[in-house]
Protein backbone atom coordinates (compact mmCIF):
# COMPACT_ATOMS: atom_id res chain seq x y z
CA UNK A 1 0.00 0.00 0.00
CA UNK A 2 1.15 3.56 -0.69
CA UNK A 3 0.45 6.39 1.75
CA UNK A 4 1.00 10.07 0.89
CA UNK A 5 1.86 12.64 3.55
CA UNK A 6 2.40 16.36 2.80
CA UNK A 7 5.62 17.65 4.34
CA UNK A 8 7.81 20.74 4.19
CA UNK A 9 10.94 18.98 5.44
CA UNK A 10 10.57 15.28 4.62
CA UNK A 11 10.02 14.46 8.31
CA UNK A 12 7.06 16.35 9.75
CA UNK A 13 3.49 16.60 8.49
CA UNK A 14 2.59 19.92 6.91
CA UNK A 15 -0.27 21.79 8.61
CA UNK A 16 -1.80 22.68 5.21
CA UNK A 17 -1.81 20.13 2.41
CA UNK A 18 -1.81 22.52 -0.55
CA UNK A 19 0.94 24.76 0.81
CA UNK A 20 3.36 21.94 1.57
CA UNK A 21 6.72 22.00 -0.19
CA UNK A 22 6.47 18.30 -1.00
CA UNK A 23 5.02 14.91 -0.24
CA UNK A 24 6.44 11.82 1.39
CA UNK A 25 5.13 8.64 -0.22
CA UNK A 26 5.48 5.67 2.10
CA UNK A 27 5.23 2.17 0.72
CA UNK A 28 4.12 -0.41 3.25
CA UNK A 29 4.29 -4.16 3.32
CA UNK A 30 2.30 -5.84 6.07
CA UNK A 31 2.68 -3.66 9.14
CA UNK A 32 6.04 -2.21 8.18
CA UNK A 33 7.29 0.68 6.07
CA UNK A 34 9.26 -0.84 3.20
CA UNK A 35 10.33 2.44 1.58
CA UNK A 36 9.71 6.15 1.49
CA UNK A 37 10.36 8.81 -1.12
CA UNK A 38 10.08 12.60 -0.95
CA UNK A 39 8.78 14.44 -4.01
CA UNK A 40 8.63 18.21 -4.44
CA UNK A 41 5.16 19.71 -4.69
CA UNK A 42 4.77 20.91 -8.27
CA UNK A 43 1.04 20.30 -8.61
CA UNK A 44 -1.06 22.22 -6.10
CA UNK A 45 -2.32 25.71 -6.89
CA UNK A 46 -0.31 27.20 -4.03
CA UNK A 47 2.90 25.55 -5.24
CA UNK A 48 2.43 26.67 -8.84
CA UNK A 49 1.54 30.25 -7.88
CA UNK A 50 -2.08 30.02 -9.00
CA UNK A 51 -3.32 30.99 -5.52
CA UNK A 52 -2.18 33.33 -2.83
CA UNK A 53 -3.28 33.65 0.77
CA UNK A 54 -5.68 36.49 0.00
CA UNK A 55 -7.27 35.33 -3.24
CA UNK A 56 -8.79 31.86 -3.19
CA UNK A 57 -11.95 30.26 -1.99
CA UNK A 58 -11.49 26.65 -0.90
CA UNK A 59 -14.85 26.52 0.78
CA UNK A 60 -16.84 28.15 -2.03
CA UNK A 61 -18.70 25.37 -3.84
CA UNK A 62 -19.42 27.75 -6.72
CA UNK A 63 -15.71 28.29 -7.36
CA UNK A 64 -14.82 25.68 -9.96
CA UNK A 65 -11.60 27.37 -11.08
CA UNK A 66 -9.75 25.78 -8.15
CA UNK A 67 -9.09 22.31 -9.62
CA UNK A 68 -7.50 19.44 -7.74
CA UNK A 69 -6.88 17.35 -10.88
CA UNK A 70 -3.11 17.77 -10.59
CA UNK A 71 -2.86 16.50 -7.03
CA UNK A 72 -5.37 13.71 -7.65
CA UNK A 73 -3.26 12.58 -10.59
CA UNK A 74 0.01 12.84 -8.67
CA UNK A 75 -1.41 10.73 -5.82
CA UNK A 76 -3.34 8.27 -7.98
CA UNK A 77 -1.20 5.32 -6.86
CA UNK A 78 -1.73 6.15 -3.17
CA UNK A 79 -4.60 4.54 -1.30
CA UNK A 80 -4.32 6.75 1.77
CA UNK A 81 -3.56 10.41 2.46
CA UNK A 82 -2.55 11.59 5.93
CA UNK A 83 -2.39 15.35 6.49
CA UNK A 84 -2.35 17.95 9.24
CA UNK A 85 -5.02 20.00 7.49
CA UNK A 86 -6.52 20.77 4.11
CA UNK A 87 -9.37 22.64 2.51
CA UNK A 88 -12.80 21.05 2.63
CA UNK A 89 -13.02 20.83 -1.18
CA UNK A 90 -9.75 18.89 -1.42
CA UNK A 91 -10.87 16.59 1.37
CA UNK A 92 -14.13 15.92 -0.49
CA UNK A 93 -12.30 15.40 -3.81
CA UNK A 94 -9.88 12.90 -2.25
CA UNK A 95 -12.75 10.96 -0.67
CA UNK A 96 -14.61 10.99 -4.01
CA UNK A 97 -11.43 9.55 -5.60
CA UNK A 98 -11.69 6.60 -3.16
CA UNK A 99 -8.77 7.67 -0.96
CA UNK A 100 -8.69 6.99 2.77
CA UNK A 101 -8.16 10.51 4.15
CA UNK A 102 -6.93 11.19 7.67
CA UNK A 103 -6.57 14.66 9.18
CA UNK A 104 -4.34 14.10 12.18
CA UNK A 105 -2.83 16.03 15.05
CA UNK A 106 0.28 13.82 14.89
CA UNK A 107 3.25 15.86 13.67
CA UNK A 108 5.80 13.19 12.70
CA UNK A 109 5.03 11.60 9.32
CA UNK A 110 6.62 8.20 9.96
CA UNK A 111 4.94 7.88 13.36
CA UNK A 112 1.58 8.78 11.77
CA UNK A 113 1.98 6.04 9.16
CA UNK A 114 2.91 3.48 11.82
CA UNK A 115 -0.11 4.50 13.93
CA UNK A 116 -2.33 4.29 10.84
CA UNK A 117 -1.16 0.74 10.13
CA UNK A 118 -2.00 -0.23 13.73
CA UNK A 119 -5.41 1.49 13.33
CA UNK A 120 -4.46 3.91 16.13
CA UNK A 121 -4.12 7.19 14.20
CA UNK A 122 -6.45 9.98 15.24
CA UNK A 123 -8.72 11.30 12.49
CA UNK A 124 -10.22 14.78 12.74
CA UNK A 125 -11.91 15.63 9.43
CA UNK A 126 -13.91 18.35 11.18
CA UNK A 127 -10.74 20.48 11.42
CA UNK A 128 -10.11 20.49 7.67
CA UNK A 129 -9.01 24.07 7.27
CA UNK A 130 -6.36 23.98 10.03
CA UNK A 131 -3.52 26.36 9.07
Amino acid sequence: MKIAVPSNDGVNISAHFGRSKGFIVFETLGNQISSQEYAENTVTGHATGQHNDNDHHHGDPGNHTHSHAGILGALSACETVIAGGMGQRLYNDLVAANKNVYVTREENAEKAVLLYMKEELDNNPDVCCRH
